[in-house]
């Protein structure tokens, strides 16, 4: 069987004296999007920050098409950090600049700092390539539109393209739906799912919603109070499963 583009081993991560993940383990292979599941405070976007680097798990591996990080050179980390993007409930777009100024942004670390510091100097080949990226995910048509004006699906899909821009191999999608509405919603999900499949990308995502995971997702994960509750495919998922992660005494702070 090929090498996951994401393995996680024993995840362990702990804030103020409370264990947040205790030992998850779980893979996303190419051309899989995975949905992780769970009540607030069960640790899914913990799970996924640490798989980021932006926070620092306690214990546990994490590894990128068989590498492991920890312990890497620093340039080494970097370049296997480069290979994984994030796209997040708030999204980090730049309002007043263009779609296409935003998704260049995904291209600054393979850049000259001169060529960085204005989308004015971003060379003509990496515009090139996010007005590619953009036609990926059907916006090449809002390429110089202000994201401002843009509606928050297509914020999101701007998002999208810009880790394609990136040239990221692992695609992780924090909670990408959750401030959009029923119909953009679908969208996002299904735009990640074909992109998981048509691109050969690995992409896991955060999601409150059962339903579009269902719908949306090959595989889904269920984290229990930071412990792995289910790691089946979709087509297995039951209500058993669901009430196990949603029942009201499993809910808690976040």
């Amino acid at each position: 069987m090929d090498t996951p583009l994401l393995s996680v081993r024993g995840l362990a991560k702990s804030f103020g004296g409370r264990q947040v993940l205790k030992g998850v383990d779980f893979e996303v292979r190419s051309g899989e999007l995975v949905a992780v599941l769970g009540a607030n405070g069960s640790g899914k976007s913990t799970t996924l920050r640490c798989v980021m680097g932006i926070a620092q798990p306690d214990a546990g591996t994490i590894a990128i098409d068989g590498q492991e990080l920890d312990g890497l050179p620093w340039r080494q980390l970097q370049q296997a950090r480069q290979r994984t993007a994030m796209i997040f409930q708030k999204i980090h777009l730049v309002p007043r600049r263009t779609a296409l100024d935003n998704v260049c942004a995904g291209a600054l670390a393979r850049i000259p700092t001169s060529q960085s510091l204005s989308p004015l100097f971003f060379p003509r080949s990496v515009q090139q390539e996010a007005l590619e990226c953009l036609e990926r995910v059907g916006l090449a048509d809002r390429a110089f539109d202000r994201v401002g004006r843009l509606s928050g699906g297509q914020q999101q899909g701007v998002a999208v393209a810009r880790a394609l821009c990136q040239r990221a191999d692992v695609v992780l999608a924090d909670e990408p739906v959750s401030a959009l509405d029923p119909h953009a919603a679908e969208q996002v999900m299904a735009l990640l799912h074909d992109l998981a499949h048509r691109e050969n990308l690995a992409v896991a995502a955060v999601l409150h919603q059962p339903d579009l995971a269902l719908r949306h997702a090959d595989r889904c994960i269920g984290l229990l109070n930071g412990t792995m509750a289910f790691d089946l495919p979709s087509s297995r998922l039951g209500q058993a499963e669901l009430d196990t992660l949603y029942a009201p005494d499993r809910v808690v702070a976040a």
